[in-house]
């Protein structure tokens, strides 16, 4: 007896729909800058159609029309109308546009999509939409393996990352200013300064060379401009933080807020670190740990073939801030909670063997962060874990 729909968990690596060739009109979109590339599957036509259209939502919708006519034409009943198209530099506006009007689409994963393995390939757009057709077929008929699709956010979800990703370019920035102030100083043999300082821009004229001679006017035009820049920067870095205070003291159970104030309960998690855990993976639907840890890209990648067994290291096919912000969080979990039991673990298999510190680091992310998505799932607290007073 198969499952229903709705008893069967969807990971996004097969379609549950059934699939019928002759109602159903499938397009793949090769999308670039300058313009689209349409591959379709049209019950009744021959052809594979394939078209070249500006980039315009109003073009693809005309187009997806007359296929659709076509195929009606040849006695075919059309019921559904399916679009995939690559995750890429273009979002997941096209996605939602096209939901709202009634056209059932799908966003690929990009890194699922398999190619030949040959060393100079050829590679062009419409070699890469036969690529996707192919993949995007095989989903549709419900087959693992072929390719994964990509949760399409909501606007709002979207906005929600702003703030902590603003925050870490603009945290990149400040330092790489600050890194070229230290190296101008240093080449004017200047070391004891520090450019960090509030009144760093009014003590420029009062600084002296080894040779006793006064900045150079163009140094220190160039100087100036760097601490006007990173004074800008730090003060829009505090009205991010500030502003994310006032939404969470504002509405405190809303959303994911209460996952971001729950988490900030830890010893060892700032509000920074809770916000961008929440909203880049707490935060979606998870079907498991594996999902989790995978999502991070804190999986291993093996190579194995016949007697051959190594590891590659890690995957790094999830999502970098999360794998990052996660290895960071390991190594400071080590020194504020060593008491816990994530802790103990890794001591324990270290003590004899420190030469494995670095790769047990990934293994304790991984677990901490499985640890923490249960904590704001299931509300279970890891062992040995001190919490903050709510």
């Amino acid at each position: 007896m198969t499952k229903r729909k709705t008893e069967t968990v969807n990971d996004l690596s097969r379609c549950l729909d059934p699939l019928d060739m002759d109602a159903t009109v499938i397009a793949v979109i090769e999308m670039s800058q300058s313009s689209w590339l349409v591959a379709g599957i049209v019950p009744g036509v021959e052809r594979q159609p394939l078209k070249k259209i500006a980039i315009d939502e109003h073009a693809l919708l005309t187009l997806l029309s007359r296929w659709r006519e076509e195929a009606e034409k040849k006695g075919h009943k059309i019921t559904r109308v399916t679009v995939a198209f690559e995750a890429g530099h273009d979002g997941f506006w096209l996605a939602r546009r096209l939901a709202t009007l009634g056209i059932e689409v799908h966003v690929i994963h990009a890194s699922s999509v398999a190619v030949t393995r040959e060393h100079r390939r050829a590679k062009t757009d419409r070699l890469d939409t036969e690529l996707l057709k192919r993949g995007f077929l095989g989903w549709l008929r419900g087959e693992r393996g072929h390719c994964k699709m990509v949760v399409v956010p909501t606007l709002a979800e979207e906005d929600a990352k702003r703030p902590s990703r603003e925050r870490e370019t603009l945290v990149g920035e400040a330092s790489r200013i600050i890194t070229r102030l230290k190296a101008a100083f240093v080449r004017l043999g200047i070391r004891s300064f520090n450019p960090k300082l509030k009144a760093a821009a009014e003590r420029l004229g009062t600084l002296r060379t080894p040779e006793g001679e006064p900045i150079p006017p163009n140094t220190l035009a160039a100087l100036k401009r760097d601490l006007e820049r990173h004074q800008i920067i730090k003060r829009q870095i505090r009205e991010i933080e500030q502003t994310r205070l006032d939404r969470l003291a504002q509405a405190p159970a809303k959303g994911p807020h209460a996952m971001v104030l729950l988490l900030a309960r830890v010893v060892g998690i700032g509000v920074e670190t809770a916000d961008m855990l929440v909203q880049e993976v707490l935060s979606r639907n998870m079907r498991d740990r594996r999902a989790v840890a995978r999502y991070a890209g804190l999986t291993g990648s093996p190579d194995e073939s016949g007697a051959k067994r190594r590891e590659k290291g890690l995957a790094r096919s999830g999502n970098a801030r999360v794998r990052r912000g996660m290895i960071q969080l390991a190594w400071r979990f080590l020194w504020l909670q060593k008491d816990s039991a994530l802790a103990e673990w890794y001591r324990q298999r270290t003590q004899t063997a420190p030469a494995t510190r670095k790769t047990l680091i990934v293994a304790l992310a991984r677990k901490l962060l499985i640890a923490l998505w249960r904590l704001v799932h299931d509300g279970i607290v890891p062992n040995g874990v001190q919490m903050r007073p709510a």
